[in-house]
């Protein structure tokens, strides 16, 4: 048996925050690397934790929404997500962008999974939940969001997933992971 260590053998020697608003900050760190030399290292760190939701009904089927993702200029298919203040309630959170995004209101709620989006430049913490029992009430996205929802089986988003048709990661996790909960 390989006994491994899990200390943590990166030593920063100066900070510097290059960059800062509302959601995140970007800094500048001089370092000794795992292997004892000097390096960099740049790291976003993000003032909100990443809520991802998977609204699933009876029949099996899920919402996903649709719109275009500046940063990647390109259009995405994702499950209903946003943020959270750190330090707050994550299902709170996810509640509200549910509502926010589709209009959904579900009547149970499972907490299933934590994850880190990008742990090699990023310390983002995601956290995903299933909702079911759904009741459709009026959707209110933000002025940021051009929504379009799609109900779809969660076996058609599954494939989506395995071409390559999702790509978000919490997406990715979430209907990879709900799949497997359910048997699919």
């Amino acid at each position: 048996m390989r006994v491994m260590s899990t200390e943590n053998n990166w030593k920063t020697l100066t900070t510097e925050t290059v960059y800062e608003n509302a959601w995140l900050e970007l800094s500048h760190r001089d370092v000794i690397n795992p292997s004892g030399n000097k390096g960099i290292y740049g790291l976003v760190k993000f003032k909100n934790q990443a809520i991802g939701v998977i609204p699933i009904d009876e029949e099996g089927n899920i919402y996903l929404v649709g719109q275009f993702r500046y940063a990647i200029d390109e259009y995405s298919w994702e499950i209903p997500e946003g943020g959270g203040l750190l330090g707050t309630d994550a299902l709170e959170a996810a509640q509200r962008e549910l509502k926010e995004e589709t209009g959904l209101v579900a009547g149970k709620w499972t907490k299933f999974a934590r994850i880190h989006t990008s742990n090699s430049a990023t310390n983002e913490e995601g956290f995903l939940f299933m909702a079911e029992e759904l009741t459709q009430m009026d959707a209110e996205p933000e002025d940021t969001e051009d929504l379009q929802v799609w109900k779809l089986p969660l076996s058609e988003a599954v494939e989506m997933v395995m071409r390559s048709e999702i790509t978000d990661s919490l997406s990715v996790c979430a209907i990879l992971m709900t799949a497997r909960l359910k048997g699919i």
